[in-house]
């Protein structure tokens, strides 16, 4: 899909990889819809961007956001939240606001924008996953549950989707994989990111990733690409894995 002029919807719009989703998309030419909580810096976001600003709180299954978006192109799915710590103390109610912000939110979504998208006959969705949806990660049982449920409905959509054609019709649909992003991320959940290695990689370069992805139509993506390797390991040979990773540390 060519993103010069295509309606993009970007959740997660106000920071982050959302954030440098929405310029590296408005360089390319595409007009933005810029979803999230933080009022004042999705109108920063916009004022760089010229994007259309529409908040919402994803957390409440009320929100109507597809209704105030109004048809869009593409959906790019970059909202989330996490928690680090023993699940066994985990506040009362956040699991259940990951799961909705995470996955529910984007699962109603894509049902509320999908049938405009088979009507046109032509689209493309994006789910922004994790590595942890892939692998899991210790004390992030949570985070990494609502990520691989995005994995698999995205592997799920791709099925049942008509393909893109030659032509750019059909309904194209992405997952992107990013590992330690240089985000405010881990300061929100609650626990900053200490370790040495693997580098946290800039935003930027996952957002590059994502509009590449969505012109050339890619089903899966990993940033960084190496990624691909120990998420081919785990499926492959899970004990392996495991051993490794008690080896050499946490996931």
């Amino acid at each position: 899909m060519r993103l010069a002029g295509a309606r993009v919807l970007v959740t997660g719009a106000s920071s982050g990889i959302g954030a440098a989703t929405a310029l590296e998309l408005s360089a390319r030419g595409a007009r933005l819809v810029l979803s999230g909580r933080d009022q004042e810096a999705l109108a920063g976001v916009a004022a760089r961007t010229g994007g259309q600003v529409v908040p919402a709180d994803l957390s409440d299954p009320s929100a109507d956001l597809a209704v105030r978006a109004g048809p869009v192109d593409v959906l790019v799915a970059c909202a989330g939240e996490g928690w680090s710590g023993p699940l066994a103390r985990m506040p009362g109610g956040t699991a259940e606001r990951m799961i909705a912000v995470n996955l529910t939110a984007h699962v109603r979504l894509t049902r509320l924008l999908l049938p405009g998208m088979l009507e046109r006959g032509r689209g493309h969705l994006v789910y922004v996953a994790s590595i942890a949806g892939a692998v899991g990660v210790r004390e992030e049982a949570v985070y990494a549950a609502t990520k691989a449920g995005l994995l698999a409905f995205a592997e799920s959509l791709r099925y049942e989707l008509p393909a893109v054609d030659g032509n750019g019709n059909g309904v194209g649909v992405t997952s992107v994989v990013p590992g330690v992003v240089d985000t405010a991320f881990f300061a929100r959940r609650g626990r900053p990111y200490t370790r040495r290695r693997p580098a946290p990689v800039p935003p930027e370069r996952v957002a590059r990733a994502i509009a590449a992805a969505v012109e050339r139509d890619r089903a899966e993506v990993y940033v960084p690409a190496w990624l691909r390797l120990p998420a081919r390991l785990h499926g492959a040979a899970p004990g392996a894995f495991r051993a490794l990773a008690r080896r050499f540390g946490r996931p």
